[in-house]
């Protein structure tokens, strides 16, 4: 069983790191991410997998972007965790 996580990510952000979280203009919740690394051949969603599955304890295999490969705003799918989990190590989404 997977649990999807929507980020939105700030690429060449100067480190490594999830920031808390946010709402968009539906109320729907996502976690917002940066990484040091370009967009660039990838090397930001790759640096993104890294970030999510060192901060959950799951291999990189787990973590799969499977939306918004181009774009800013990115589902990932997480395998081998559940919500507790990312509420635990994220704090729980924005109200």
């Amino acid at each position: 069983m997977a649990i999807r996580l929507a980020v939105r990510l700030t690429p060449r952000g100067g480190r490594d790191a999830a920031e808390g979280w946010a709402r968009d203009e539906k109320g729907q919740p996502y976690l917002r991410a940066r990484v040091a690394a370009p967009p660039v051949d990838g090397a930001a969603n790759a640096a993104l997998v890294v970030m999510i599955a060192k901060a959950l304890r799951v291999g990189r295999g787990s973590v799969r972007v499977v939306a918004g490969d181009q774009s800013r705003l990115k589902i990932l799918e997480i395998d081998g965790v559940v919500q507790e989990d990312l509420d635990r190590v994220f704090g729980p989404p924005a109200r």
